[in-house]
C-alpha cells in the first residue's frame, strides 16, 4: 500500500519547474540559501519559498537572479512554469559582474600592461608603474572598505597583497 506524503502547495517540483532551477544553480555555487537571500535582498525563507515553488519571484527577482546567475532573464526561466505574463515584462539583458569582479578585471589588465612598459624604457617606465600601483593601492582599499561579501573580500585581499608585492619589487 502506498502512503500518503503531504506535498507543498506550489506547483509539483520538476523539469519544468523554476524553483528547481535556482536551487540548483544556487547549488552548482556552492551558495547557502542564506547567501543567495543575502546577494538578493531578501530573507531566507522567501529563497526556500522561491525553490518549492512555493512563490512566484517577481520581475525584479528574476532579473537579479539572472544576473547572480550569469544568465539573461528569459534564459533563466525558459522552459519553467514562470507565467507568460511576467516573462513578458521581464528585461532582455542584466547585470552580470559585480563592481570588485569589474575592478579586478581591471587590476588584472594593468598589471598585463605595466609588464611590458617595465621592459621598454626603464626610467620613465618606472615612474609610470608606480603611479598606477599607487592608484590601485587607494581603489583596492575602498573596495575592500565596501565589500560585504566573504568571497569578494577575499579577492579583494589577495588584490592588494598582490600589488603591495608588485610594488615592493
Amino acid at each position: 500500500m502506498d502512503s500518503w506524503e503531504p506535498t507543498w502547495p506550489g506547483r509539483p517540483p520538476g523539469a519544468g519547474s523554476l524553483g528547481q532551477r535556482i536551487a540548483t544553480l544556487r547549488v552548482d555555487r556552492g551558495w547557502t540559501q542564506q547567501q543567495l537571500a543575502d546577494r538578493l535582498g531578501i530573507s531566507r525563507v522567501a529563497v526556500s519559498h522561491l525553490e518549492t515553488d512555493l512563490n512566484t519571484p517577481s520581475e525584479r527577482t528574476v532579473a537579479l537572479l539572472a544576473g547572480l546567475f550569469r544568465l539573461e532573464p528569459h534564459d533563466l526561466v525558459a522552459g519553467t512554469s514562470y507565467p507568460t505574463a511576467k516573462s513578458d515584462r521581464l528585461p532582455l539583458v542584466v547585470t552580470r559582474w559585480t563592481e570588485v569582479e569589474h575592478q579586478l578585471a581591471l587590476l588584472t589588465r594593468d598589471l598585463w600592461w605595466l609588464d611590458g612598459a617595465e621592459g621598454s624604457v626603464p626610467p620613465a617606465a618606472s615612474a609610470v608603474v608606480e603611479h598606477v600601483l599607487g592608484e590601485w593601492d587607494t581603489t583596492l582599499a575602498k573596495l575592500a572598505d565596501a565589500v560585504s561579501d566573504p568571497a569578494e573580500s577575499a579577492s579583494v585581499a589577495a588584490a592588494r597583497e598582490a600589488v603591495s608585492h608588485r610594488r615592493a619589487r
